[in-house]
């Protein structure tokens, strides 16, 4: 573990509600370099993209920044992960944003006040699922799923951003969809905007190549700017984002009655899974890089109340960022003062956003692709490939359905496919008759490179999984196919129960009946190193009466010489049956 002071699930029974500014706690001040590079980084990616977010929002861009600042400063309160950057979202935004154009024209004041009222419904939901402490569906996200999660979220992005690098009008609907509408479009880009979004590409990722101190975001921010105020590209058709309308928010809420909240709230549940997935996802993700700990209950608090504080300054519903979150720990952040620093650079931003008028499309547009492109993590890919197909195959489904059918149903499709294989492995688990290393005590499966030995008479079986429901009844066939393959014929079966560490009521009925026609065709049954719930729930179901108090063992070989005592291994791993 490194040094950082972060909180971790241990801390929860201390801390029933979300202790403040707990990334901070011991501040120490070898990490204010690493903060303040940190939130130069944050500060240089988040205004471009807090402006391009608030453009797929359907919002003035000045809410962008009011969501970041709103979301910034409630996570730094609230949260607990040191990385984690809140605000504007661009996963989030386009779907929130199709939702309302159902209810209201796009841009309307009757729009921006449900928008804002959908982001207070949003910050409400999550924040009610980290106080309830229901962070532990977080838990159904494995590696191989948030790789393929953060890859889909990159291809929405990349998608989200064609038309305005090409210069196109903006189009709606599926990933397929956009992409096939800008496809047949190309023929009408404009090589102007075009060439400025490559170009501000280029520099982004040339100053990440030397050196990712560099910002170059900003320089291709204002770069660009300054070339297209003084050639007057705007008249040329390069798209500009326009007047910026700045000053401070103003708080309260628009439109707040019963027939809006019921129009928003369906809407609200979508936005708020999503992001709880995304949220649980990304401080995971990096919390497993940066070797640190963090509760994610505290992290739902801490963005839930950042969607509600940015809903009350009118603007629209924060979320965490992956992208940004990842330029924080690129540039060596240690705590949320990273955040907070940029959150109040904003501020400082915010009465000179008139000055953003000639900022083009194109280049919001090249900066989020370029962030997409981190994001997209092929070496993941590859690793989880080597390692396993089955979990390359999730990551894949999720990657795809995020992409092209939505973030929920991904995150739902993914999840589902996970608990169907722990269940097909649990209830198909590996099952293996066991021999004795020669010269040992020792027992291992037959398989096993040291050439363990089997007892005439004895079978000795291992079952890696607990006895429930779905594979007692393959328990029991596993286990009279072992004897009925066993030469010479077995009379003693001893399970060896270290792996089953429990076991249902259906469970100890198909033991019992398993005990039972044993017991008929003669076969003694002994039960070796029971643990966990197991023998309370053999005891519970009479199974320890059934069995006698002389067929439970601590160790196998306890149990083959109780239970076979005419039978002797000796040391040179010859096996020497009765009478020898």
């Amino acid at each position: 573990m490194t040094a950082w002071h972060t909180p971790g699930p241990g801390d929860d029974s201390k801390h029933k509600m979300p202790r403040l500014f707990s990334s901070m706690h011991g501040y120490q001040r070898q990490w204010m370099g690493p903060d303040l590079l940190a939130a130069l980084t944050l500060l240089v990616i988040a205004v471009p993209e807090q402006l391009a977010t608030s453009r797929l929002a359907g919002m003035p861009p000045i809410t962008g920044l009011y969501t970041f600042i709103a979301g910034t400063a409630a996570f730094a309160v609230l949260g607990s992960s040191p990385q984690l950057s809140v605000g504007a979202d661009s996963t989030i935004a386009p779907l929130f944003a199709a939702g309302i154009a159902h209810i209201a024209p796009t841009g309307s004041a009757h729009y921006m006040a449900l928008v804002s009222l959908l982001a207070i419904t949003v910050g409400v939901l999550v924040a009610v699922v980290g106080l309830l402490r229901l962070g532990w569906i977080a838990d159904f996200l494995s590696a191989p799923i948030i790789t393929g999660f953060l890859g889909g979220v990159a291809v929405i992005i990349v998608v989200h951003q064609l038309p305005d690098l090409f210069a196109l009008p903006p189009v709606s609907g599926s990933t397929v969809h956009r992409v096939s509408d800008v496809a047949r479009h190309l023929g009408k880009a404009n090589g102007w905007a075009l060439a400025i979004g490559v170009a501000v590409f280029l520099v982004v990722e040339a100053a990440e190549r030397i050196d990712r101190k560099l910002p170059g975001a900003l320089v291709g921010l204002v770069g660009s700017t300054l070339l297209v105020g003084a050639a007057g590209l705007h008249a040329h058709g390069v798209p500009v984002l326009g007047t910026v309308a700045h000053g401070a928010p103003h708080f309260g809420v628009g439109d707040l009655s019963w027939r809006s909240l019921g129009q928003v709230l369906p809407i609200g549940g979508v936005v708020a899974l999503v992001v709880l997935s995304q949220t649980a996802a990304t401080t995971r993700a990096f919390a497993d890089q940066g070797d640190y700990s963090v509760d994610v209950n505290r992290d739902f608090v801490g963005v839930g109340a950042g969607s509600i504080l940015s809903g009350l300054a009118g603007a629209f519903a924060a979320d965490a960022s992956p992208a940004r979150t990842g330029a924080v720990a690129s540039a060596g952040g240690r705590t949320q003062l990273a955040g907070l620093v940029a959150a109040a650079a904003v501020v400082l931003v915010v009465p000179a956003a008139g000055l953003l008028t000639d900022v083009p499309l194109a280049t919001l547009a090249a900066i989020l692709i370029f962030v997409a492109t981190r994001l997209f993590r092929v070496d993941q890919l590859v690793s989880v490939f080597r390692f396993d197909r089955w979990e390359f195959g999730l990551a894949i489904v999720t990657l795809l359905t995020v992409a092209l059918v939505g973030v929920e149903q991904g995150i739902g499709v993914a999840v589902g496919l996970a608990i169907l294989d722990r269940t097909r492995r649990s209830a198909r688990p590996h099952f293996y008759v066991l021999g004795k290393i020669p010269g040992t005590t020792s027992w291992e499966p037959l398989s096993h490179h040291d050439r363990p030995v089997t007892v005439p008479g004895v079978v000795v079986v291992q079952w890696l999984a607990p006895v429930y429901y779905a594979n007692a009844a393959v328990f029991k066939a596993e286990i009279l196919k072992a004897r009925a393959d066993a030469t010479p014929p077995a009379h003693v079966i001893v399970i060896d129960a270290d792996a089953i560490s429990d076991i249902d009521y259906t469970g100890t009925r198909t033991v019992r009946a398993l005990v039972d026609e044993l017991d008929h065709a003669h076969v003694v049954v002994g039960v070796a190193r029971a643990v966990g719930g197991a023998p309370q729930n053999l005891r519970r179901s009479g199974l320890l009466d059934r069995l006698g108090g002389g067929r439970v063992f601590s160790t196998i070989e306890e149990a083959v010489a109780a239970l076979h005592p005419d039978t002797d291994t000796d040391t040179t791993g010859t096996t020497a049956g009765p009478g020898s």
